[in-house]
C-alpha cells in the first residue's frame, strides 16, 4: 500500500573468518605495550629515576636545607649543596657497586663482586617472570617458588651425605624440581580452570611462606636452636667461590649466566619457544593454527618455576648457607621489576638484574660513607617501576616520538 512503509530487516552481522582471533584483553594490551617498547626508554626511565631520587638527597640534606634559609643573600651556596649532597651520594653508591679506590682494603675495593653476588639470584627470578610474560602470563609467584626450591634444595643439602660434585648436582635438581611443582600448579589450574594466574600465584605465596615457617619450626629446625633455621648446608652441597674465601661471589652466577643463554635460545630457536611467544601474541590464534594452548600454559610455569627454584638454590647454596624463613626476601618482587626493565628480554633481565644488584650492593656504601638513607635507593627503584610502566610518560617528557615497531613484539 502506498504510504506504508515495509520495515527494513535487521542488520546480522557478518561471520567472523575462521582462524580470525579474538583481540587481546585491555590489561594484556597495557602489558604488552610496557614489554615492547624500546630500550631507550628504559634507559630514560632510570635516568628520571635517579634525578628524582637525586633531589629527594638533596632537600633532605642538612647542608642544603642551612643554605635554603639564606638563598636570597647567597643563591649560589644552596646549588653548591645541592651539587655536593647529590654527588656524594651516588659516588658512593657508584663506588660501592664497582670500584672503590679509597677504600682501606683491596678486598673493600672491589665491590663489582658484591654487585654480582646480589645480582645472580635476580637474573634467574627475573628469567622465570620473563619466560612467563612472553607466554602471555603474569608469574607473581617467584617468590613463593624461590622459596619452594630453597626448600626441596635443603632438604637435600642438609639431611643427606653424597660425593662432592653428586651432592651439589642433586641440590640443584631438587631446587629446580621443588620451583617447577610450585610454578605447575598455577600452571595446571590456569589450563584446566580458567583460574587467573595472578590470584594463584599471589596466594602460592603467602602458602609457601606459612609452610616453610611450619617447617623450620618443626622437621627442619635445626637441633637446640631456638630460631626457625635449618642446619647449616652441608660443603660439599655449597656453590665453589670463585674468587676464594675473602669474596661471596660464587658458582651460581655461572650457573646464572647459562640459565640467561638457555631462555634464550629456548624463544628464539626451539620450536617450543615459538610456541610460547605465538601463545603471549594471541592464544585464540594459536589455538586455531593447532597448537595446544594448555599446554602451553602449563609447560611454561614448569620451566618458569623451575627457575625460580634455582634463585632459592643459589641464595641458598651460595650464600645464606642456612634455610629460614627470609630465604626470599624481596627478590621475587624484584624480579617483576627486573622482566619490566629488561623488557621481557633474557639479555635485558640480565642487565636490569645487574643494575638492582649494583644498588643492593652501592646502597650500603652510600648509607656509610654519605650518610643518606639506603630507603633512597628503594624510592629510586619504585620509581623506575613507575615510568617502566609508563612510556608515554618517558616519551613525552623527553619528546620522543613513539617507533611504528613498538608494540608489534610481542
Amino acid at each position: 500500500m502506498s504510504g506504508v512503509q515495509s520495515p527494513e530487516p535487521a542488520t546480522v552481522p557478518a561471520p567472523k573468518p575462521a582462524g580470525t582471533a579474538a583481540p587481546p584483553s585491555e590489561g594484556k594490551r597495557i602489558v604488552r605495550e610496557i614489554m615492547s617498547g624500546s630500550a631507550m626508554v628504559s634507559v630514560l626511565a632510570v635516568v628520571v629515576a635517579l634525578v628524582i631520587g637525586g633531589l629527594l638527597i638533596a632537600v633532605t640534606d642538612q647542608r642544603v636545607v642551612a643554605a635554603a634559609g639564606y638563598f636570597f643573600a647567597q643563591p649560589g651556596d644552596l646549588f653548591s649543596a645541592m651539587w655536593t649532597a647529590v654527588s656524594q651520594a651516588y659516588g658512593a653508591l657508584w663506588r660501592g657497586a664497582t670500584y672503590d679506590p679509597t677504600a682501606r682494603t683491596w678486598l673493600g675495593q672491589l665491590g663489582i663482586f658484591e654487585t654480582l653476588t646480589f645480582a645472580t639470584p635476580l637474573i634467574l627470578s627475573g628469567l622465570a617472570v620473563t619466560l612467563a610474560f612472553r607466554a602471555g602470563l603474569f608469574n607473581i609467584g617467584a617468590k613463593g617458588q624461590i622459596i619452594m626450591g630453597a626448600v626441596f634444595a635443603g632438604a637435600v643439602g642438609f639431611g643427606m651425605d653424597l660425593p662432592p660434585v653428586i651432592h651439589l648436582l642433586a641440590v640443584i635438581i631438587a631446587g629446580a624440581i621443588g620451583g617447577a611443582i610450585w610454578g605447575g600448579i598455577a600452571g595446571v589450574l590456569k589450563a584446566k580452570t580458567g583460574a587467573h594466574e595472578v590470584i594463584v600465584t599471589i596466594m602460592l605465596n603467602y602458602i609457601a611462606a606459612s609452610l616453610v615457617l611450619y617447617l623450620l619450626k618443626n622437621q627442619l629446625k635445626a637441633p637446640g636452636s631456638t630460631n626457625p633455621i635449618s642446619p647449616p648446608m652441608h660443603e660439599n652441597a655449597l656453590f665453589p667461590l670463585l674468587l676464594g674465601p675473602n669474596f661471596r661471589l660464587h658458582a651460581g652466577f655461572i650457573l646464572a649466566v647459562l640459565a640467561v643463554v638457555g631462555v634464550a635460545w629456548l624463544l628464539d630457536r626451539s620450536t617450543l619457544g615459538f610456541e610460547f611467544r605465538a601463545i603471549g601474541a594471541n592464544p585464540s590464534a594459536a589455538q586455531t593454527a593447532g597448537m595446544l594452548v594448555s599446554r602451553g600454559y602449563i609447560l611454561v610455569m614448569l620451566i618458569s618455576g623451575a627457575l625460580s627454584g634455582l634463585a632459592g638454590v643459589t641464595q641458598l647454596s651460595g650464600t645464606s648457607k642456612s634455610l629460614d624463613a627470609d630465604i626470599a626476601g624481596s627478590i621475587g618482587f624484584d624480579a617483576i621489576t627486573v622482566a619490566l626493565l629488561g623488557r621481557s628480554t633474557p639479555w635485558g633481565t640480565f642487565f636490569a638484574a645487574l643494575l638492582f644488584g649494583a644498588f643492593k650492593a652501592g646502597g650500603t656504601s652510600m648509607a656509610v660513607n654519605a650518610n643518606v638513607s639506603i630507603d633512597i635507593v628503594l624510592v629510586v627503584q619504585s620509581l623506575i617501576v613507575l615510568f617502566i610502566a609508563a612510556p608515554p610518560l618517558v616519551r613525552s617528557i623527553f619528546r620522543i616520538k613513539a617507533a611504528k615497531s613498538e608494540g608489534a613484539r610481542a
